[in-house]
């Protein structure tokens, strides 16, 4: 199927965050995305593959399934994906604002028509959550692979092998010592707990998207083992709320610090000063820091970044 981003938009800024760890369930390359989804009782392998340009995007999905797919759910797919990669929004009134800003105006240029994006639904990005929970990235990459191998599935389309997220009905009869065996820590708790508010319909994303900012807020911090780190990048990543910055933790601080005021992180800057430093980004303060954060991530991606990697620790 076409879709048609509205313009302008960049493909590869927008498909493939390097600051996101590398998980089984995806593959990038330069124009071309491998994502596999869970959509309303299937399994999927996904292809984007960018067909235009950034004042013209055009881009070409392919779906792959074991089953044939009527219509109406290829119809409802294209729509879930429009949504979570933030296809059908303008960014114009975001770049007139902030282009003039000696700092960010250039990386808005640079990066002219990058979104932000969630490939998945609020349960799986939940269970990122968790496993991105107090450790290093290495032990977090670690812990979704087993998750994945012991819970998700396994799809093999377009030449390439990734796995499609487990959802709640896979660990509908697994225990938390099962889970525990997987070396997830405590966590376990969490996945569980979390997973039974989900099979127990207490939790409906596609209802919680009709609610208020707050009342999603409300909802994220019942469930157990979420916290405020979670739900912020939740409301800004899941439900796209441009303005969401209510936490900084302890690492965003340290790499804030660095950019914002060149203060190396064994002294970062307060996160009061950060905060009132953001304000000078008004309702688009979260997706100016999206583009100067992604701007970092890509800049690592072709040099080395010495007190980045410190921090990072794969």
């Amino acid at each position: 199927m076409k879709l048609v981003p509205k313009a302008p938009f960049h493909f590869d800024a927008t498909v493939h965050k390097p600051d996101h760890f590398p998980s089984a369930d995806n593959d990038w390359q330069p124009g071309i995305r491998w994502q596999t989804m869970f959509w309303q009782g299937k399994k999927l392998g996904l292809k984007f593959e960018n067909k235009g340009t950034i004042k013209k995007p055009e881009i070409l999905l392919h779906v792959w399934s074991k089953s044939d797919l009527s219509k109406d759910f290829i119809r409802s797919l294209k729509e879930e994906t429009k949504y979570r990669l933030c296809l059908d929004v303008n960014l114009s009134e975001f770049t007139r604002k902030l282009k003039s800003d000696p700092f960010i105006g250039p990386i808005i240029e640079k990066w002219q028509g990058m979104r932000p994006l969630n490939y998945s639904s609020l349960y799986e990005y939940l269970m990122i959550g968790l496993v991105l929970q107090n450790c290093t990235i290495k032990r977090s990459i670690s812990m979704m692979q087993s998750l994945l191998e012991n819970y998700g599935a396994s799809l093999e389309y377009d030449s390439k092998k990734l796995y499609c997220h487990w959802q709640p009905e896979d660990l509908r009869d697994v225990s938390e010592e099962e889970l525990r065996n997987l070396k997830i820590g405590y966590r376990a708790k969490s996945v569980k707990r979390i997973t039974d508010t989900f099979l127990n319909g207490e939790v409906e994303e596609l209802e919680l998207r009709k609610r208020t900012k707050e009342e999603q807020r409300e909802v994220l911090l019942n469930l157990y083992g979420v916290g405020p780190a979670t739900v912020w990048y939740i409301l800004f990543d899941v439900f796209h709320y441009f303005d969401e910055l209510n936490h900084i933790s302890p690492w965003e601080q340290k790499i804030y610090s660095k950019l914002f005021f060149n203060k190396y992180p064994e002294k970062p800057a307060s996160v009061e000063r950060l905060f009132k430093h953001f304000e000078r980004y008004g309702k688009y303060k979260m997706l100016a820091i999206h583009y100067i954060w992604e701007d970092l991530w890509w800049k690592r991606k072709n040099e080395n970044i010495p007190w980045l990697e410190e921090l990072i620790r794969i």
